[in-house]
């Protein structure tokens, strides 16, 4: 078990996979500072600890998140909603660890921030996605005007941060923002689905792939071609584990029905 020790955060390991849930759900899961300290705590700890193949990140029903809790935030005296050191959307993009966001309702503002900084997300068709910043005064420090219109183009990223309006999961899975929709009560199955799929895979090659995507994201073609023959060139594959795990592979797919 890894506790990150933040009320209204639930944090517990299980089989290589760590589950982080945002648990404050009468507040719409909205995330105090201890919360957010204890997202980064535990991220780092998924990092630090061999044995974590992946964290899942989702929220307690109905919501995902609302943002951070604006209350605690503006009542705090530092003239700032953010707080200082308790940026976790970063922490969760230089995390070494996959990180799988399950969006299980509204999903708004330093939310879909968090949201946009992980791996990759899929949805409840519940699931709602906005940006509120600028429509209560604010403006966004957690990388949305950077990761917003790289998931879903520009027009549409504009669109969002400057009406606030919402959009549903399935324009969201239209636009690139989640990967996958399913309903509602089937999303702990899918979500443990795919845990087993990331779990399952070779944890050198799932690190290295990161690395790759990482830095290939914002360079040219070329570069990014280079980076993974240089990957190849310094990583010695174990030509009986490869074997194993094809033939592994092979005969799964063959049992299906």
């Amino acid at each position: 078990m890894i506790d990150a020790g933040a009320e209204g955060l639930e944090c517990r390991w299980a089989d290589g996979v760590l589950w982080v849930t945002l648990a404050r759900p009468r507040a719409r899961n909205a995330m105090t500072i201890a919360m957010r300290r204890g997202l980064i705590e535990a991220v780092r700890a998924a990092d630090a600890d061999a044995g974590t193949r992946l964290v899942v990140l989702t929220g307690a029903d109905p919501a995902f998140s609302a943002g951070i809790d604006l209350k605690e935030a503006l009542g705090n005296g530092t003239g700032s909603p953010r707080g200082a050191r308790t940026d976790p959307a970063e922490v969760l993009r230089a995390s070494r660890t996959p990180v799988l966001g399950v969006i299980n309702g509204p999903c708004y503002t330093g939310a879909l921030e968090l949201a946009l900084s992980c791996s990759f997300l899929i949805a409840s068709d519940r699931a709602r996605f906005a940006d509120t910043h600028a429509a209560i005064g604010l403006t966004a420090g957690w990388g949305m005007s950077a990761l917003l219109p790289r998931a879903v183009g520009t027009r549409l990223a504009r669109q969002m941060m400057l009406t606030g309006e919402p959009i549903d999961a399935q324009r969201a899975l239209t636009a690139g923002l989640v990967t996958e929709v399913v309903p509602h009560d089937c999303l702990p199955d899918r979500t443990r689905e795919l845990a087993d799929l990331i779990r399952a895979a070779h944890p050198g090659a799932v690190a290295e792939t990161l690395g790759l995507l990482a830095a290939g994201e914002d360079t040219s073609l070329a570069h990014a071609l280079t980076l993974e023959a240089q990957a190849k060139l310094r990583r010695r594959h174990d030509v009986a584990d490869v074997t194993h795990r094809f033939t592994a592979r092979a005969e799964a797919r063959t049992d299906r029905p």
